[in-house]
């Protein structure tokens, strides 16, 4: 117990050493490690001129791989991910790893298998394994599975067929491509070739007890739901998470599904089992399922729901995916808490995410 104790402690330590690092804006650790923002999705280099995000939505990471494969994308500001290999010196296993990385991305030839990756490394398989794991967060196979399907996008994006580009990105076959097509893009290959043009979603922004609620959908089911307080941020917010889809304002033809939502958040239907529409991970689906059986008025901890899917590690990767859910309320994210009960983390504000439970505890009575 004392040393675990004294293992978090030096964590803190650690980060707090980094967040100064960002607050002074220190180039001289640019090499070091970048920091992500939840709440923008976008991760920085310490330097970076943009303003100070609070620190609660922080987190930090020793590779822009490890923050892009969380799901970050690069500033455009201060490009992290284009930090030069020379400059400040810093810890080996970081080098080591990136060469591993470039070396996984040269390969087109399909996964390299970790026994030989670790040959051409000179080191043992469970060394490679456990210093990649510390440092980007997943395995070899999981950044070569990642590799290959960023391939793929790119090939479609850029005009080739699926067939090419499946060969090209490496997939040994279609039907391994198309069992996994949904989860891992969202719709089929031959709808992302195009753009995701043929996603049309209509949306509309309702008063409701936390302010404004916007409800967004396809003919299949919800798109999004978002709280704030004013709309244009949330109609901005709706086209950054949908930029190729056509979008449209249109109350009437989601009249039905807008009411249960808005007495969802009224705390007059507790229940709400409607139909969702959007694109994730096959990681991000099996946390989303979970907290949708969270119970009303309930509340679960990020490490609950990180056992509850059989990964009892990735509590700070069940964080992220409750911070990238599009449908909140349906999917309720609001009713994940920290290990001590605390409020952290939530997309739009701690003070929406208290008024949430704290509507739901008053229904209950």
């Amino acid at each position: 117990m004392g040393s675990a104790r004294a293992n978090t402690r030096a964590m803190r330590s650690a980060q707090d050493r980094l967040w100064q690092a960002v607050l002074a804006h220190d180039a001289q650790m640019d090499r070091a490690f970048v920091y992500a923002v939840r709440s923008t999705g976008i991760y920085c280099r310490p330097s970076c001129p943009s303003r100070r995000p609070r620190r609660s939505q922080v987190l930090f990471y020793a590779l822009p791989k490890a923050a892009e494969h969380a799901g970050f994308r690069p500033c455009r500001r201060c490009h992290p991910d284009q930090l030069s290999a020379h400059g400040k010196a810093r810890d080996p296993q970081t080098d080591f790893v990136e060469s591993l990385c470039r070396e996984i991305e040269r390969n087109t030839e399909g996964p390299i298998k970790l026994r030989e990756l670790a040959a051409r490394a000179h080191t043992s398989p469970h060394s490679l394994l456990r210093t990649f794991r510390r440092l980007i967060g997943i395995t070899p196979r999981q950044y070569a599975d990642a590799v290959r399907l960023r391939n793929l996008k790119g090939h479609l994006q850029n005009g080739a067929d699926v067939t090419t580009a499946l060969y090209q990105a490496g997939y040994g076959s279609s039907s391994r491509l198309y069992e996994r097509a949904h989860a891992q893009l969202g719709m089929t290959p031959a709808t992302y070739r195009k753009g995701g043009k043929q996603m049309q979603i209509a949306y509309t922004i309702e008063p409701c007890p936390m302010g404004r609620v916007l409800v967004a959908a396809t003919g299949k089911g919800i798109s999004a739901i978002y709280l704030g307080d004013k709309e244009q941020p949330l109609e901005r917010a709706l086209h950054e998470e949908y930029p190729r889809a056509e979008i449209r304002r249109d109350s009437r033809s989601l009249g039905s599904w807008v009411r249960d939502i808005v007495g969802h958040l009224s705390g007059k239907q507790r229940q709400l089992d409607l139909p969702l529409d959007v694109e994730a991970t096959a990681f991000q689906r099996r946390v989303w399922e979970e907290l949708r059986k969270i119970p009303y008025g309930k509340t679960r901890s990020y490490g609950q729901i990180a056992s509850a899917i059989g990964q009892p590690t990735a509590t700070r990767a069940v964080a992220r995916a409750c911070a990238t859910n599009p449908v909140s309320i349906v999917v309720p994210c609001h009713r994940v808490v920290r290990g001590d009960g605390k409020l952290a983390g939530y997309r739009w504000g701690l003070e929406k995410k208290r008024m949430l439970l704290e509507q739901e505890q008053r229904a209950k009575v």
